[in-house]
Order: C-alpha cells, then structure tokens, then sequence
C-alpha cells in the first residue's frame, strides 16, 4: 500500500492511498480518522482498495507522506565507508550519530528546494526514512519490525558552511526552510520489508552521485529503533532518515553544490523515485 498526503485542488490538505496514477482521498472517506490513526492500523485504509481515484496524481500538491511529524529523527555517517569520508583519522562510531529536523525543512515530491541567500553550498543527501507506525520505549531489536509503519525517500541535504558554525551540533545548516524533501508517499511494511535489502541512489542532473545497500550500515535499522527508544518513547508518525551513502557534493574533489536549476533525484528499491528543482529562495 502506497499512502500520500497531499493538497487537493478544492483546497484543504488529505491524505489518500495511491492507484495506478490517481490518489483515493481517504482523509475525506473516513472523516472520523486520521492520518495517524491508519498508520497505526493500516485495516482502515484497506477498504479503499481498487476504489476509483478521486484526483489524478497530476491534479494535487503531494507534500512530504507525514505533514507534520511529532519528531524527525536524522542519524549520521551510517554506511560503513562514510567514515574515512571525513579524512579525519578518526575510528568508527560505535553509537549513532543524531540530530533533529524541523517539518519546515521539507517539502514534497516535486516542490522546489530552496537554496538561501546566504548560501552557496546547498547539499543533497539522499536517504531511506523510516516511519513509525506502532510506538514504543526500549524496543527490542527482534521485535523492531513490528513497529515500522513503512519507508520513503529523503533528501536529508543542508547548507554546509552553516553545519559547522557550531563546535558540537549541525542544527542550524540543517533546518533551513525547504532545503530537503520526502516522498512521493510512504510505502507499507507489508509491501516492503524495511528490514531487507534496500538500495538507494542519488542522482543530479541525471548524473549518478550516491549508491549503495542497507547491508552497508554501519548501524541496521532494528538496532536504531532499539537505541534511539532507549532514550525516547517513538511515537507513531516519527520520521528517522537512516544516513546517506558516500558521494555527497561536499566530499567530492573540488565540492560540487546544488545551484538554481539542478533537479535531484533520491530513489529507494520498493518505493520509487523523489524529484525535485532547486530555486534560489524567493526574497
């Protein structure tokens, strides 16, 4: 099951189960639930299935699958070559690297990604996100998978200059308005095991720039449920972005940055393929 959320072209903000190239708008079929209530139980978006779209997906505004999440929760250098990225010498982390994100640091598949005026070293990062459908405090990692609602893609980029203004965090270079995306829609864990095998790639300008598998993780993902709610009760509709692989434009020789007019493209094995342009933010 594919699930957006999206802007229908009546006005108003849904969410519906995507078929074939139109969206089932179940926000407005069952007015009595939420968007969160059918991550935590998926059997009520089942009775929309094989309904007659309402909106072709040409027709609406998709916007990132969870809105407004409680938290979104982001883990860094999480491939197991990402390290020596850094030149630093350094070992490998042995627990996480975390950070937050705000919901405004988003936008949806095919919304424009800002780049600031005081800026020019917008980055892109494409990552899988997890979305959680069942929460949970000192999740057990055999029991991880039951707690996943299901995954999308992310570009989980920032301003880089910005991320080191600060001696000991990255928040300020990483939650500037629309300087991200997620999207298309989320994908159900029953459609797709989120603790398989998964590849995710980047693309700029049709030019390959990231690739790699989740058998490359430094920390799988049961283990980053298991971890972060060791700390943190999760609740249903947070957002982990899992790492990105090697290749970002900041660790190319020279750096390479997102420039007015590059399209990048996140695609993730199972759930499709995030597009979106770079604008310079509006004045």
């Amino acid at each position: 099951m594919r699930i957006a959320s999206f802007e229908r072209p009546t006005g108003g903000v849904g969410y519906g189960r995507i078929e074939g190239a139109g969206i089932v708008d179940l926000g407005a079929r069952r007015g009595d639930d939420t968007l969160l209530e059918v991550l935590a139980e998926p059997a009520r978006a089942e009775e929309a299935a094989g309904a007659p779209a309402d909106y072709g997906l040409d027709e609406v505004v998709l916007l990132p699958p969870i809105p407004r999440p409680p938290r979104i929760l982001c883990v860094g250098v999480n491939y197991l070559d990402r390290n020596a990225e850094y030149r630093d010498g350094s070992e490998a982390p042995r627990y996480p690297s975390l950070f937050m994100r705000a919901p405004a640091s988003f936008v949806g598949h095919g919304g424009a990604i800002w780049r600031p005026p005081e800026s020019d070293q917008l980055d892109y990062e494409g990552e899988i996100a997890l979305v959680i459908g069942r929460g949970g405090r000192r999740i057990p990692r055999e029991r991880a998978g039951a707690h996943i609602a299901g995954i999308t893609c992310c570009n989980e980029g920032g301003v880089r200059d910005w991320i080191r203004h600060g001696k000991f965090n990255v928040t300020q270079g990483k939650n500037f308005d629309r300087s991200g995306a997620m999207g298309p829609w989320l994908v159900s864990a029953d459609e797709v095991d989120p603790l398989g095998t998964l590849a995710v790639d980047t693309r700029v300008n049709d030019e390959a720039r990231q690739h790699d598998t989740t058998d490359h993780l430094a920390f799988p993902f049961d283990f980053l449920l298991h971890y972060i709610s060791t700390f943190t009760t999760l609740e249903c509709g947070d957002v982990i972005s899992t790492g990105t692989p090697r290749g970002a434009g900041i660790h190319r020789d020279p750096p390479v940055f997102l420039a007015p007019g590059d399209v990048v493209e996140v695609e993730v094995s199972g759930v499709g393929t995030l597009r979106n342009v770079v604008v310079d933010e509006p004045a």
